[in-house]
């Protein structure tokens, strides 16, 4: 080959790399940028949701335990609840979801439960060590104690079902009845965190189903939350190895089927993969 061709051919080739290499029209990557505002804005309002929907469990954990405590109970959050989503390319969409933490001041609430000590019956344990101390001090901190709480018990005692979910043994259902059968405990008393968790994991079950539509998930891809609690420490404190985080992902064509109303929601949450790392 001469040095003529050769050099046309080098040339050739160089001008067609760069007839590659030149952008998009303006129309196409318009459009583009387009398509990946609107993407970011769906994934912008499913992360909201998703805040929603674990603020929905912290409601019904609240409410729960508002029926049982006959009382409104002092919740008190780590934090708000944060999500976050993106796109990974060939996989589908995926959401990081923090849950906060709660502690609440009927823990005590509890633990009089276990111990089968209704609030008359504690009173009157009370009652019975203030008078063996002879301390007058406290006698007369008894009796205020008591004005306050008799009137509000026998209040809730009037008012409560024969069928309360709670067992409270100094209530008017059982008080003078030791050999009555006691009604099954709700089972947030005996573990308030993992009831917690349940009714969080619910409520994002129900929002990956029902606000996902506009994600456009493809059947072969994935909609993914990992939710985390969001346990409030020291920046230097040790990292809590205990500490779980649940995964919950839904195929695409499983999802495609939900909204096409092919198979029915029951079905669809019971296709939804809830992994523990």
């Amino acid at each position: 080959m001469s040095v003529k061709v050769l050099g046309a051919t080098i040339v050739g080739c160089l001008a067609a790399a760069a007839a590659s290499a030149q952008p998009a029209p303006p129309a196409a990557s318009a459009r583009a940028e387009a398509e990946a505002r609107q993407q970011r804005y769906q994934i912008g309002m499913l992360e909201r949701v998703l805040e929603g929907a674990v603020e929905h469990g912290v409601t019904v954990t609240r409410d729960r335990l508002q029926a049982l405590a006959q009382s409104t109970p002092d919740l008190m959050m780590s934090d708000n609840a944060h999500a976050h989503g993106f796109r990974l390319e060939g996989y589908g969409v995926f959401f990081d979801v923090s849950v906060p933490s709660f502690e609440a001041s009927w823990w005590a609430l509890r633990m009089l439960d276990q111990n089968d000590l209704g609030v008359d019956s504690a009173l009157k344990e009370l009652s019975a060590l203030v008078k063996t101390s002879g301390n007058v001090n406290a006698e007369q901190a008894l009796k205020r104690l008591e004005l306050q709480v008799t009137p509000v018990t026998l209040a809730r005692s009037a008012d409560r079902s024969p069928g309360d979910a709670r067992n409270a043994t100094g209530s008017a259902a059982s008080v003078g009845d030791a050999a009555a059968a006691k009604s099954t405990p709700d089972p947030i008393l005996s573990d308030p965190n993992e009831a917690y968790r349940t009714e969080v994991i619910t409520a994002l079950k129900d929002a990956m189903l029902d606000h996902s539509s506009a994600l456009g998930i493809a059947p072969n891809e994935w909609l993914t939350i990992a939710t985390r609690g969001n346990d409030d420490r020291p920046r230097l404190a040790p990292a809590d190895n205990k500490s779980r985080t649940r995964v919950l992902r839904l195929r695409g064509s499983d999802l495609a089927a939900y909204l096409a109303r092919q198979i029915t929601k029951e079905e669809a949450l019971a296709r939804i993969e809830v992994t523990v790392f």
